[in-house]
């Protein structure tokens, strides 16, 4: 008759031989799949430079800015003026001259700050027109990098430009070209 302590050892043993049996099928099996994927980069940066609407854009983005800026700085200059001119006329004014100069001064700060937000707020008037600006661009460049993709049979496209965990990379995994191909634009 068998021990029951060598029954139970050698059933632990078998228990250990399957998991370690399953664990080698499915490290061969995650190791296949893996080497099967195909992967490749682009630069968007790159890209986006020889894309002629997309200079276009930034260099309109550019003139708004511009001149919103100016627009928010005359009124700001506008406030500092009120403000010197209060100072100076001071002494001569009666308390609610002088109480009704600083509520003018407060107002036309609020509306320097006011315009400023309303411009280069986070839903501001730049953002708006950023938002009109880019995104078909950006919709033809995603649509030029699927359709590279699905031709190419690539699993993932990374973009190199905004990835600060890529190191190096072989320039022939670079799509950037064909990309810019797709577009209509080629290098």
């Amino acid at each position: 008759m068998l021990n029951p302590c060598l029954i139970d050892k050698w059933n632990l043993k078998m228990k250990d031989m399957k998991k370690i049996f399953i664990t080698l099928v499915v490290a061969v099996v995650a190791t296949l799949s893996a080497s099967a994927q195909k992967f490749a980069l682009v630069d968007m940066e790159y890209i986006l430079r020889n894309v002629p609407a997309y200079e276009m854009a930034n260099e309109q983005l550019n003139q708004v800015s511009l001149r919103w800026e100016k627009e928010v700085n005359e009124v700001t200059k506008e406030a500092e003026t009120m403000y010197k001119n209060y100072q100076a006329d001071m002494v001569f004014l009666t308390d609610d001259q002088k109480k009704k100069r600083e509520e003018e001064i407060v107002a036309k700060e609020k509306e320097a700050t006011d315009l400023r937000y309303k411009y280069f707020g986070p839903e501001g008037e730049l953002y708006k027109k950023r938002q009109a600006l880019m995104k078909p661009i950006q919709e033809d460049v995603y649509n030029a990098v699927k359709a590279v993709s699905e031709e190419k049979g690539y699993q993932a496209i990374f973009d190199r430009a905004s990835s600060q965990s890529i190191v190096f990379a072989s320039p022939r995994i670079d799509v950037s070209n064909e990309v810019l191909a797709k577009l209509g634009y080629s290098k």
